[in-house]
């Protein structure tokens, strides 16, 4: 049984990131910045992700699953998690914990999911 690791998208606004890492400091959640995902085109950003381990937050319903279901058609994913910018940054946050205490990396595989659920 594996936690869940989060990679932010570079569009997650970084209130996301903070807020959650300062409620639940135990929590891996990488920003974008630190993994150098500016400017880079979703599939790489995915590829990254995957790479890693770990499951994409990202804003972006636009493009994000088209891409997430091109890309596991040549490859795993550690999964991807869509949030809605109208949400609450307390209530992402909140749901975002819910995940990494109540599921396994293993059960986000390959897995496309929204907030709000």
């Amino acid at each position: 049984m594996t936690r869940v690791r989060f990679q932010a998208d570079a569009d997650l606004k970084q209130a996301i990131v903070t807020g959650t890492i300062r409620r639940q400091p135990n929590l891996d959640f990488q920003s974008a910045n630190e993994a150098g995902l500016e400017g880079i085109k979703d599939p790489d950003v995915l590829a990254i992700a995957a790479r890693d381990g770990r499951v994409l937050v990202t804003h972006d319903r636009k493009t994000m699953p088209t891409e997430f279901g091109q890309f596991i058609f040549s490859q795993p994913s550690a999964g991807v998690l869509i949030v809605s910018q109208s949400l609450p940054i307390s209530e992402v946050v909140d749901a975002l914990i819910l995940v990494w205490e109540a599921s396994t990396a293993e059960e986000w595989i390959n897995q496309l999911m929204s907030l709000p659920f």
